[in-house]
C-alpha cells in the first residue's frame, strides 16, 4: 500500500500554479447556481475513493462498472460538474492535473462553499484506467439500510475508526436524499420521531414516488453544520444509516460530542478528508496513467 509522502499539496505548483484557484472558482459558480451540489459532490468524491481508491474511476462510464451498483444508480450526480472544473485546468495547462485530483479539491471546496471547513488537499494521483466493477462497488460501499456493525466493519477495511466515520457521516449535514433510500424507515422504524415520519410520508407514499426528494437535515439542508447530530438526538435521521450512530451503540459518545462541540466536528471531519486521500488509494500508485 503506497503511502502518504507520495502526494504532496505543492505538486502543480511549478506545472499549474492556478490549478487550484481555478478549479475553487469553478466550483463555488456550480454550488451558487445550484446548492445542492456541494452535497453531491462530496459524496461523488466519497463514493469514488471508497471503491478501489482515489482514482476518478466512478467519473467512467461503463454498462457492468461502479456508477451502476446498487449505491451508485439514479443517485451520484456532479459528473458535469467535474469536467468542466477538469476542463477550465485544461485550458491553462494541458495534460497536467489528474480528473482524481480536480475530484479531491473539488469535495473540498463544495464543502468550503458550503459553510465547512476548508484543508489543505494533498495532489498527485493518478486517474485509473478502468472503472471499478458493479459487484466491487456494491460489497464495498455503506448501505444506507446498514446496522452499525456492518458500517463500523466497512469502514475499518479502508483503515478509518469509528470517529472518522461518525464525522465523515456528518457531510449528510447537507445534501437530500431519494424516497426509494428512505421509505422502509418511515414506515415501519420503531426509532423515529412520529411527526417526522408523517411529515415524510406526505412526499413518500408506500409505492410510486421511488425519486422524491426530502433533505437530510430539515433546518439547514444547504449550510454545512453540526445540525446533523442534533436530528439524530430527536429521532430525525432520515436514513436507517444515520440513526444507527446514535442508538446505545459504540458510536454514541462521538455523536453526542458532535452535537455539543461543532468546532470538534468540522475540525474531525477535515482531518478525516485528508486522511481519506490516503488511506483510500489501496492501489498501486504508479501504475495508473492521468
Amino acid at each position: 500500500m503506497p503511502s502518504d509522502a507520495q502526494l504532496s499539496s505543492t505538486f502543480y505548483d511549478d506545472t499549474c500554479p492556478y490549478a487550484l484557484s481555478t478549479i475553487g472558482a469553478s466550483i463555488m459558480g456550480a454550488v451558487l447556481i445550484d446548492p445542492r451540489m456541494a452535497a453531491s459532490l462530496i459524496r461523488l468524491h466519497f463514493h469514488d475513493c471508497f471503491v478501489q481508491g482515489c482514482d476518478a474511476s466512478i467519473l467512467l462510464e461503463d454498462e457492468s462498472g461502479e456508477r451502476t451498483a446498487e449505491q451508485n444508480a439514479n443517485s451520484v450526480r456532479g459528473f458535469a460538474v467535474v469536467e468542466a472544473a477538469k476542463q477550465a485546468v485544461e485550458a491553462i495547462c494541458p495534460g497536467v492535473v489528474s480528473c482524481a485530483d480536480v475530484l479531491a479539491v473539488a469535495a473540498r471546496d463544495a464543502t468550503v462553499a458550503a459553510g465547512g471547513p476548508t484543508w489543505t488537499v494533498k495532489l498527485g494521483r493518478r486517474d485509473s484506467p478502468a472503472a471499478a466493477t458493479r459487484e466491487l462497488a456494491e460489497n464495498d460501499l455503506p448501505r444506507d439500510s446498514d446496522p452499525l456493525p456492518t458500517l463500523i466493519s466497512k469502514f475499518a477495511k479502508k483503515n478509518l475508526n469509528e470517529r472518522e466515520m461518525v464525522a465523515l457521516s456528518g457531510a449528510r449535514t447537507i445534501g437530500q436524499a431519494r424516497c426509494v433510500m428512505f421509505r422502509d424507515r418511515i414506515y415501519n422504524s420503531q426509532n423515529i420521531d412520529p411527526n417526522f415520519a408523517t411529515m415524510r410520508r406526505s412526499n413518500c407514499p408506500q409505492t410510486g414516488g421511488d425519486d422524491n426528494l426530502a433533505p437530510l437535515d430539515e433546518v439547514t439542508p444547504t449550510v454545512f453544520d453540526n445540525n446533523y447530530f442534533r436530528n439524530l438526538q430527536n429521532g430525525r435521521g432520515l436514513l436507517e444509516s444515520d440513526s444507527v450512530l446514535l442508538s446505545e451503540g459504540s458510536t454514541d459518545r462521538i455523536t453526542v460530542e458532535y452535537l455539543n462541540h461543532p468546532d470538534t466536528f468540522n475540525s474531525d471531519f477535515a482531518s478525516a478528508m485528508i486522511e481519506k486521500n490516503g488511506r483510500y488509494r489501496t492501489f498501486n500508485w504508479w501504475s495508473w496513467v492521468s
